[in-house]
């Protein structure tokens, strides 16, 4: 199934993080949450989501994220 013919799989973060944004008066350090879970799904999709041009894959948007940030196929498990 080609891209153009099923839904963007990330744009339900997308609209999370507008939804974010716009409840906290554009303050991007209320949504961290959000947009965290925006980048680990384009970390899976960015192949075939446009939602995902404008996202850095490599920056971690929760402390969290940053210290449990392990290399490509591994397992925290």
């Amino acid at each position: 199934m080609s891209a153009d013919t099923r839904k963007d799989p990330c744009k339900p973060f997308a609209c999370r993080i507008q939804a974010c944004l716009n409840d906290n008066h554009y303050q991007e350090h209320k949504c961290l949450d959000v947009l965290e879970a925006m980048r680990k799904c384009c970390l899976k999709w960015h192949t075939v989501s446009l939602c995902c041009s404008g996202i850095d894959l490599n920056k971690p948007y929760l402390p969290e994220a940053a210290k449990d940030k392990l290399p490509a196929g591994k397992s925290k498990k």
